[in-house]
């Protein structure tokens, strides 16, 4: 069967405000923000955001055939956000709800001090399988959906909503990826039962990519939230050892998915993918050795920006990297690096898309030996490969080679 399109990504979109600040040496938000204070910032970049529109346009900057599934509301953002996504792709599965308000974030980013979100959801709440177009789906190879965590939808009763949707995807024949955002713990979101969510919907997902710390709190909330409390909220991703990144790639892989990453930010790159036997439920895009992607344990360490700008997307472009070279039939090794190489892309830029370089140009970055950010990997389990320029866990089949 010839399918007209390489991949739909699906789920939630909006329209990011991403405010350029001075780089004024502060280290804390408290410094900077302050009531009745006037802060001074360079020009905004204002693009679509969220993984319909990062992950997929950046597919697209890298020559994949891509359509689009979400919803906007009938205002001057939602009209914005439409126009966007038609420059890359079909954007015919992007339904309009009249009398709704379209999803929109300001991002506040200053240098050197982690991101925060002004996000309103929108009509994001309110997508659901029925937002859906069968026909369209199974006119692709592949089915990505993202951040169900920011669209109520799909976490209330369960996740009953979200295994709908990958139960049809997966029917129309089509292989499936999903990825996830970190829930606010004190929100409706952070309460919700992740674990259950994961165990509905993880049989019907091929490809699973969240990040390590989302994944860490899905599966361990208590332990999250007192590794949080010990780190003085600081971000956890130096503090979870490599051990523990097996451990949660193992309990991912337990629910039924054939393939999960552990994205790391500054850290690079993990993915764990499960025996050969679990790929024949794969559907439509399935990789081009599958002896080469089967009982695999791998992390490639992030490249080091010349320039920083933002990590807004840094994690969608890295997926879309990802993906990309899944669908073009890439061994691993070259897929992993791609995707580091489209972090590093993204990292250096405001916004989520407009980093991302043409395929050929991402390629020819690949090959000039760029300079890695020390992974941290204390484990003497875990072994580097000079052949691939990235680590081989103890749970690879080739560990011992």
């Amino acid at each position: 069967m010839i399918r007209s399109y390489d991949i739909m990504i699906a789920g939630h979109l909006c329209l990011d405000i991403i405010p350029r600040f001075k780089d004024g040496g502060s280290l804390r938000i408290e410094e900077i923000i302050q009531p009745g204070k006037l802060v001074n910032v360079d020009e905004a970049a204002i693009s679509t955001g969220g993984p319909v529109s990062n992950t997929g346009i950046n597919m697209k900057t890298l020559g994949t055939n891509v359509c689009f599934c979400a919803c906007v509301g009938d205002d001057q953002i939602g009209a914005l956000t439409i126009d966007n996504l038609k420059k890359s792709g079909n954007a015919g599965g992007v339904h309009i709800r009249k009398g709704s308000v379209s999803s929109y974030s300001i991002v506040i980013a200053p240098p050197g001090i982690d991101r925060i979100f002004l996000h309103n959801p929108g009509t994001n709440d309110s997508f659901s399988a029925g937002d859906l177009d069968p026909e369209l789906i199974g006119q692709c190879r592949h089915f990505h959906f993202g951040y169900p965590p920011l669209m109520a939808s799909m976490y209330r009763n369960e996740g009953e909503e979200l295994q709908e949707i990958f139960r049809i995807a997966k029917d129309t024949g089509a292989t499936t990826s999903c990825d996830m955002s970190l829930p606010d713990p004190d929100s409706t979101s952070g309460n919700a039962p992740w674990r259950k969510i994961l165990e509905k919907i993880l049989p019907n997902v091929d490809i699973f990519v969240p990040s390590v710390e989302e994944a860490f709190y899905m599966l361990h909330p208590d332990e999250f939230l007192k590794m949080k409390r010990e780190q003085n909220g600081a971000e956890l991703i130096d503090h979870i050892r490599s051990a523990d990144y097996s451990r949660l790639a193992e309990e991912i892989l337990a629910m039924g998915c054939r393939m999960t990453t552990l994205k790391s930010g500054h850290r690079g790159f993990y993915i764990k993918t499960a025996a050969k036997t679990t790929f024949s439920s794969l559907g439509a895009a399935r990789p081009g050795d599958e002896e080469n992607w089967a009982g695999r344990e791998i992390w490639a360490p992030a490249f080091k920006p010349d320039d920083f700008g933002s990590a807004t997307g840094a994690g969608d472009s890295a997926i879309a990297g990802l993906l990309s070279a899944f669908l073009r039939g890439m061994n691993i090794e070259e897929a992993i690096m791609v995707a580091v190489c489209c972090g590093l892309q993204n990292v250096r830029v405001l916004d989520a898309v407009s980093g991302i370089k043409n395929w050929d140009t991402t390629m020819k970055m690949l090959s000039d030996n760029m300079p890695v950010i020390d992974a941290h990997i204390e484990s003497d389990e875990w072994h580097w490969s000079d052949q691939h320029n990235l680590w081989v866990g103890p749970g690879d089949v080739y560990s011992k080679h």
